[in-house]
């Protein structure tokens, strides 16, 4: 078996560096599905190393191939202007350049927050104006591109559903009683013409903060591996984690500034309500093969949980 030291040395010396230059690594926790090491250059320079498990470890039916969706998001980062890592090499594992600073977390004054999240909004309209080519996960873990957005985001939905199912996870509704529900918000979907690039998963611990400078500032946009093609309104599902986006003033007064569209009139609450259900159907039927310990999967009931049934309950009551 390679070590990890001896997999960073293949992983530069592949990517034109000399292997000697790496005179540290050190694993990078946080993450749930990748392996993930900083690796010191002697020349000063920092990257990241993301290594995908064994294809033998379980996961759900959409985290195939993840590396290809994040190699998207990160070239698309840099066509918008948005601060993230940058590609070095890719393949079966992803080299890429490090982001200053560290985890968003709660040691920010008012004013710094205010600051951070309408930085933050401009940021993610810029991501927004970043179009690909079809619909759906890049990595092709759900099938090719789809010509529409309904299509594309149904399959999704009907593979988390069909995971949950083979898993036994534990929903608040039965998988079948969740799909009726969901159907009923469908139309919302066609009102999505363009496949414009989402991260999908910008909750604080995929934003670094920045104080260098002094001044905090945001710096990256860090994980991109749930990246797919569709509709920007999606983004805003992590962006507000278990809460609501549109209490969040200083971020769309940011998105808006930055020329993004944020109007919630009945399709767009329709289509949040779609876009939370997933990824709360995500995050309750991971736990299973993530082999998640009792307190975990006790936070995920306590608190997930409610919000999937919040989130299918809108749509019930804006379709009734």
């Amino acid at each position: 078996m390679v070590d990890s030291w001896e997999r960073a040395r293949q992983v530069l010396d592949a990517a034109g560096i000399p292997p000697q230059q790496l005179a540290h690594l050190r694993p990078l926790t946080g993450g749930t599905y990748n392996t993930v090491e900083e690796l010191l250059l002697t020349d000063g320079r920092r990257l990241v190393l993301k290594v995908p498990p064994p294809a033998t470890v379980p996961g759900l039916s959409h985290e195939k191939r993840l590396l290809v969706s994040e190699v998207e998001f990160y070239r698309g980062a840099a066509k918008a202007d948005v601060p993230a890592p940058r590609v070095v090499a890719d393949g079966e594992r992803l080299l890429m350049t490090a982001c200053p600073g560290e985890s968003w977390n709660g040691e920010l004054t008012d004013t710094e927050r205010v600051a951070l999240r309408t930085e933050l909004g401009r940021q993610v309209a810029r991501l927004h104006r970043v179009t690909g080519p079809a619909f759906g996960y890049p990595s092709g873990a759900l099938g090719s591109l789809a010509p529409d957005w309904r299509t594309a985001f149904t399959g999704m939905l009907d593979a988390v559903l069909d995971d949950a199912r083979h898993y036994r996870a534990v929903l608040p509704r039965p998988a079948d009683a969740v799909a009726d529900t969901l159907r009923a918000a469908y139309d919302a979907l066609d009102e999505v013409t363009v496949p414009c690039l989402v991260h999908f998963d910008l909750w604080p611990g995929n934003i670094l903060v920045d104080r260098a400078s002094g001044q905090a500032r945001i710096g990256g946009l860090i994980d991109g591996e749930r990246m797919f093609w569709g509709d920007p309104l999606a983004d805003f599902v992590s962006l507000a984690l278990l809460g609501d986006i549109k209490r969040d003033d200083a971020f769309l007064a940011g998105y808006r500034e930055a020329g993004g569209r944020a109007a919630f009139d009945t399709p767009a609450l329709l289509r949040l309500a779609l876009y939370r259900s997933y990824l709360y159907l995500i995050m309750l039927t991971e736990t299973v093969p993530r082999a998640a310990d009792a307190a975990q999967h006790r936070w995920v009931q306590d608190t997930v949980a409610p919000e999937l049934v919040a989130a299918l309950t809108e749509i019930e009551d804006l379709t009734s």
